[in-house]
Formats: C-alpha cells, structure tokens, sequence
C-alpha cells in the first residue's frame, strides 16, 4: 500500500436537534466564555439558529453574533468580522451557516490568534502559529467546510484567492438535519452537486490521493447521488438531509486530504464573473470536464459507474460514458438549468472565463489530465 497522510477535525457530532445543545457542547468540551458566532442576516433573521443561540446564552456563555456574511465573502468583510470580534474579546469561534460563514469562522479564528494579517496568509501553509478554538455547524449540505482546512475570499472585483493551513480544521463539527429541513429545491440542488464534485474530484485528484480519501469519496458519492433527487422534492425529509449532510461531510473529508481539480477551477471564474453561486457553477462544466478528463482517468470512473451504476458493462470508457450521461441526468432532474446561456453569459465571455481558470494553477495541478488555455476555453465552449 502506497504511504500516505490523512488528517480531519478530531470531533465530530452526528445527531438530529445537536445544534439545540452547542452551548452544553462547548461548555463541556472548551474552557471560553466569550463566543463570536459567524453566521449571515437571513439565517439570523428565519429564527432557525435561535434553540442554537439561546442553548449558549444558557449555558452561561457570552455571546457576539455577527450576521455580515455574504456569499463569495470579500476580504473587507473578513477584516471587519475579524475587527468586532477581537473588540468584543472573543476566545472562541463559531461558525454557523453555510460554506462561506464557516470559512470567515476560520480564517477569523486564526486572525484574532496571532499577528498575521489576512494578506499574509493566502496560499498554502503560510498560516503560522495556532488559532482560536474553533467549531463548525453547517446548515448546508455541500461545501464540507466544517471539515477542511481551506477557505476561500473574493478578493477583487472577478477574483477569489484560497488559504490552505491545517489551522483551518476546526476542533469540533456538530452536523445536524435538523438545520437544513426546507432548504429550497435549487439550493439543495446547488449543494449537493458541490459536495459530488468534491468527492469524485478527490477520488481522481492526481496529488496526494489515497486509501482513505478513496473510501470517503466512494460512499460519500453513493449517499448523495441516491439522497439528492428525494431531498429536492422534500425539503422535510431528514433521512435524506441527513444523508445529503453526511455526504457533504465525507466528501470534505475526502478532498481535505485529496484536493480538488479543473471542475472547481473553472467554476470560479463564473462565480467571480457573474456571481454565480458555487455549487451551481460546478454542476454547469462537471460533465464537460469530466469528458475531457476521460481520456486518462477513465478507469478511475469507471470504478465510480460501478459504484453508482450496479450492473454497468463494458470497457473503461463506455463506463465512464455512462457515469457522465447519468451525473447530466440527475443535474437535469433537480431543474437546474445546465447551460452558460441560461445564466446570462455570453459566448463573447467565454476566452476570458479560460484565461481567468489557468489562474488558478493550485487546483490545475490536481487534475487527472493538463488543462491549456486553449482546452478551458473549449470546455467551456461545449457548457455554452
């Protein structure tokens, strides 16, 4: 067996209504007492955090709630969530929303613990010293945030740069269905395309995959694949936003330690661009990518078919073939709309959404197959 090394967040909390006890949890585990909640205005505002919320003013905790998260977060509302943080004296970092609240969670935590600015940080391992104690609720199934060591902020007009730090994985993740009951159809959609991706990237990402992030990646596939088309049609059905969550999980897992590829590499630049939300802009170049990646990673989808297809035949790449037909399948069936155009993008956007992707040289890398400027464009092309 190749050698490999595998990490993840140490504590993980799997239970339906958990959320409603996060003030016992941390009180129990955490010697805090002043708590910063990052979360946004219309989680804040549902009323669905409040059993969350009132559990830690109840437990004895003081708490901040700073609700300023937008998607695709700026790296000046990084700043000023970090700012009213370390003004109200916080020692602890809760990050209670989706991918991107639990991302500003992170990169806060590790802001208020040392004396790095948010600049100084971006890349790979450039995060020095410790951080804050630092836990994770998601109340989304798809970006597996609570898991990873990444983060990623907008920091231009069209640009989004990435923070990769084992720092970032949090100390505990509380996954609770309860959280996402109702999630619209187009976000769980949008989410759950985002987590498949993750987990089907990893299981062919060219650095650093292995045994571990294999199996993660195999039955975090297979449980969102079978749960997504019953969670879309029935936002109350927690066996499936339970096992969308755990999907979602597993996947980060996965890709935390076997990173992601082209698929996010082109999306990218649609949500810079045209603000297009992340899990959408995967599911629109997934299946272009994965045609143009068949020609050298087509047993490694093959392998995937026969997860998700039983009873599948024939060679690697008629297996392969039939994954994508049924990945376009299930993304039609959730009523995504599945081309560039649908979304306002015109054809004249296309060579510069190629150039802005060979930007992103930290996930090229992972890809089964190089990807030129003139091979996005194309991909791009045939999502249009």
């Amino acid at each position: 067996m190749q050698a490999f090394s595998f990490q993840t967040v140490p504590h993980l909390v799997v239970e339906r209504g958990a959320s409603a006890q996060l003030g016992g949890l941390l009180t129990q585990r955490f010697a805090a007492t002043r708590v910063c909640v990052v979360t946004d205005a219309f989680l804040y505002r549902s009323g669905l955090l409040e059993p969350a919320l009132s559990s830690l003013t109840s437990s004895g905790l003081k708490v901040l709630i700073v609700d300023d998260v937008q998607a695709d977060p700026p790296d000046h509302v990084v700043d000023a969530v970090t700012a009213r943080a370390r003004e109200f004296g916080t020692d602890l970092v809760v990050g209670l929303g989706g991918g991107s609240s639990m991302d500003v969670a992170k990169l806060v935590a590790v802001l208020l613990a040392g004396r790095q600015t948010l600049a100084d940080i971006y890349g790979i391992d450039k995060v020095l010293g410790e951080r804050l104690p630092l836990v994770q609720v998601p109340t989304t199934a798809g970006t597996g945030s609570e898991v990873t060591p990444v983060a990623i902020v907008t920091t231009g007009s069209t640009t989004k740069s990435g923070i990769v730090s084992r720092q970032l994985y949090a100390d505990m993740a509380i996954v609770d269905a309860t959280l996402t009951v109702g999630m619209p159809r187009g976000l769980t959609a949008a989410t759950g395309i985002d987590a498949m991706v993750h987990a089907i990237e990893a299981f062919t990402s060219r650095h650093k995959k292995n045994f571990m992030s294999d199996l993660l990646a195999l039955q975090a596939l297979e449980l969102l694949s079978t749960h997504l088309l019953p969670a879309c049609e029935n936002g109350h059905d927690l066996q499936a936003r339970e096992a969308m969550l755990l999907g979602a999980l597993l996947a980060g897992q996965a890709f935390a330690n076997a990173p992601v590829a082209a698929v996010h590499a082109l999306a990218y630049p649609l949500g810079g661009r045209f603000h297009l939300p992340h899990g959408l802009s995967n599911a629109l170049v997934l299946p272009h990518v994965l045609r143009f990646n068949a020609l050298t990673a087509a047993a490694l989808y093959a392998t995937l078919a026969d997860r998700l297809l039983p009873g599948v035949q024939g060679s690697d790449g008629s297996k392969a073939a039939a994954l994508i037909r049924h990945l376009e399948a299930l993304i039609a069936a959730t009523g995504m709309q599945t081309r560039l155009r649908d979304h306002g993008i015109g054809a004249d956007a296309l060579s510069q959404l190629a150039a802005d992707a060979m930007l992103q040289t930290r996930l090229l890398g992972n890809n089964p197959r190089d990807v030129l400027e003139a091979d996005a464009l194309a991909i791009y092309q045939a999502a249009y």
